[in-house]
């Protein structure tokens, strides 16, 4: 059955606050401690797991936690045709998607690194990166793959069907909002199933539901779609 996307343009900015961290606490912890750390160790950090499973969330939302506070981050993923040239300003190097990387991708994604890791100036700085397998699977570069995998390598969990269950129910009674087992279904079955995209589902449902003076219902979210 197709999936329905949402209007990314609608989507929440990604916090390590509103990251849900069932089975992942330990990964979430991490960045926190590390974000939050002025001292913090340039000791890299390597996730891995499977789409959706909140990867590339957990990274905008480091790198929104720099931008508050005036912090510059190197930012490089397989949309990046034209990888520029290391920043001796950047405070942070962040890598997404390595898995995807073309050989001129690569080829910047080793020289971040290094320029990171063993800076010509300042102190050494923090290598986070992102991939959906292992480093030693990862079918990249030699020098490149050893390196991803030097310090902290965390597996990021995906949410089960009864977990993402049980969190679109918290997050509905949370809002006052009843949801129907039939409309919870439909919901995973014909949307995008990463918890980030049906948490924005419901805040849309919610809204929708509250101009018309609805119940949420299948036939709601039909109109929804319909008409917005």
């Amino acid at each position: 059955m197709k999936q329905l996307a949402l209007d990314i343009g609608l989507a929440p900015i990604p916090t390590l606050d509103n990251f849900v961290a069932v089975g992942n606490e330990a990964l979430l912890e991490h960045l926190k401690l590390w974000v939050g750390n002025p001292l913090r160790s340039p000791v890299p950090t390597y996730l891995w797991g499977e789409g959706g499973s909140g990867k590339t969330h957990l990274l905008s939302a480091v790198r929104e936690a720099f931008r508050e506070h005036g912090g510059r981050v190197g930012w490089l993923d397989a949309t990046t045709l034209a990888p520029t040239e290391f920043d001796d300003r950047w405070e942070a190097v962040v890598l997404d998607d390595c898995h995807l990387y073309t050989a001129a991708q690569q080829a910047a994604a080793f020289n971040w690194f290094v320029n990171a890791q063993t800076p010509a100036h300042g102190p050494s700085r923090w290598v986070l990166a992102a991939a959906a397998c292992p480093p030693a699977d990862l079918k990249l570069r030699e020098d490149l793959r050893t390196r991803l995998g030097w310090g902290h390598v965390f597996q990021l969990h995906s949410l089960g069907e009864t977990e993402r269950r049980a969190v679109l129910r918290r997050a509905a009674d949370e809002r006052g909002v009843f949801l129907g087992d039939e409309v919870m279904d439909f919901m995973l079955t014909r949307f995008s199933r990463d918890l980030s995209s049906l948490m924005m589902l419901l805040d849309q449902l919610d809204a929708y539901a509250l101009r018309t003076q609805r119940a949420i219902t299948i036939p709601l979210i039909k109109s929804m779609l319909e008409n917005e």
